[in-house]
């Protein structure tokens, strides 16, 4: 995948330089922002954006993910910086193809509301299509109107059908990794 480039909507007035720093870049977002968005290619760059998921990525873990077959981290970097973050995963049925997962999107809060979500929705989206997958769909809390919204604008649509079930196992302790 090529690395997607797309202005961030202004918010903030003046020009604000950007410091290398994830600590840094929380307390500012630039007034007109290039956002490069590239997959996850290594360790380092995962673990780079570690301030964005819900717990610090575990090395091991994110050598493993990475090395799946069919998984999928794109990062979108604001002058550099990791700010925010999408995962897919593929899925092989033996009678439908492949489809795609969105399994999480992460943006970091300086950088809400500028359109970096949806970009990196859509270059998801863009990838699974690439890939010959048949859909992409992501399972939503019904009253989690930011993600909703970001999906439709992204171009998804309620398909009115879903309900999701969970078995939870103990959520990423070392006993329940193989």
């Amino acid at each position: 995948m090529r690395a997607a480039r797309v202005k961030c909507a202004a918010s903030l007035r003046g020009t604000v330089r950007l410091a290398r720093t994830p600590d840094a870049v929380r307390n500012f977002c630039p007034r007109e922002a290039i956002v490069d968005i590239r997959p996850a290619t290594t360790v380092a760059e995962l673990l780079a954006a570690g301030h964005l998921f819900d717990a610090p990525p575990r090395e091991e873990w994110a050598a493993r993910f990475l090395a799946a077959e069919g998984h999928v981290l794109l990062i979108a970097y604001v002058d550099g910086v990791p700010a925010g973050f999408v995962s897919g995963i593929e899925m092989l049925h033996p009678d439908k193809g492949t489809e795609m997962c969105l399994y999480e999107l992460a943006v970091d809060d300086p950088f809400r509301r500028r359109g970096i979500g949806g970009a990196l929705t859509r270059a998801l989206v863009d990838l699974a299509r690439e890939r010959g997958c048949y859909d992409l769909w992501v399972g939503v809390e019904p009253d989690n109107e930011a993600a909703l919204a970001t999906y439709r604008s992204a171009g998804a649509g309620d398909d009115g059908r879903f309900a999701m079930q969970v078995w939870e196992f103990g959520g990423g302790t070392e006993a329940s990794q193989p």
